[in-house]
């Protein structure tokens, strides 16, 4: 679920040395090197051929969002940059690998294309619409053309050890706002969202995940949930 961006420059960043070994090369271009793309979206790496773009680091950036807040823009460039490189160069070494025939890496792929496809109408469909039941009548539109499989919606908020989620937890019993809470210390590239995950059905998520959020009522917040992604405290909304 999660994907944690650098945290300085060096970040995931492999020495010259791994990159040799690897075969893998990076160029990254310099000021008045000839560049193809359109001036408005120039090169500004290349990763075995594989070109990266300025809107590339604008989408990461946005992406990555809380973790960078504190970046200056140089700073925030350049780091987001290195991740891109180290992203491609990683995940090269996965496809050589043959990662992407995992089961569990279909699933999780399936789950992400789906959910930026929902995201990607519901932002379209929901422009004119400007009330909650205006845009749950969009949901409900668009769930017309899928199956009856039973789905929630829940938020989350993920954390790396379980004295943290139980803190969380503690302050969310006391009436802390979960959406809030999640901006602030949840781990999840979700966090920015208030750690909304969307609609989602049991096998789009890991069995421990699952079978809590799918037990919860409406409204209700779990106890700390462990899971290989760390531990969760879980909201389901409807």
């Amino acid at each position: 679920m999660t994907t944690s961006p650098p945290e300085t420059k060096t970040g995931l960043r492999l020495g010259l040395a791994t990159l040799a070994a690897t075969g893998c090369l990076v160029a990254v271009l310099a000021a008045g090197l000839p560049v193809r793309a359109a001036e408005s979206d120039p090169v500004l790496a290349k990763v075995n051929g594989s070109e990266i773009h300025a809107s590339d680091v604008a989408l990461a950036e946005e992406e990555l969002g809380p973790s960078l807040a504190q970046m200056d823009p140089a700073t925030k460039k350049d780091n987001v940059l290195s991740f891109l490189i180290d992203m491609k160069i990683v995940s090269k070494a996965a496809e050589d690998k043959k990662i992407e025939n995992n089961d569990d890496f279909k699933k999780r792929l399936a789950f992400t294309r789906n959910r930026l496809l929902m995201d990607s109408l519901l932002a379209s469909e929901g422009k004119a619409a400007t009330t909650d039941d205006a845009m749950k009548k969009v949901y409900e539109e668009a769930s017309k053309q899928i199956t009856g499989e039973q789905e929630v919606r829940a938020r989350h908020i993920l954390v790396e050890t379980e004295d943290e989620a139980k803190a969380i937890k503690a302050e969310l019993d006391k009436g802390a706002d979960f959406a809030e809470l999640a901006k602030k210390k949840s781990k999840d590239p979700g966090a920015s969202d208030g750690g909304d995950l969307g609609f989602f059905t049991k096998e789009q998520m890991v069995p421990e995940f699952s079978a809590v959020a799918f037990a919860l009522e409406p409204g209700k917040i779990s106890d700390p949930v462990k899971s290989q992604f760390g531990w969760h405290i879980i909201k389901v909304e409807e």
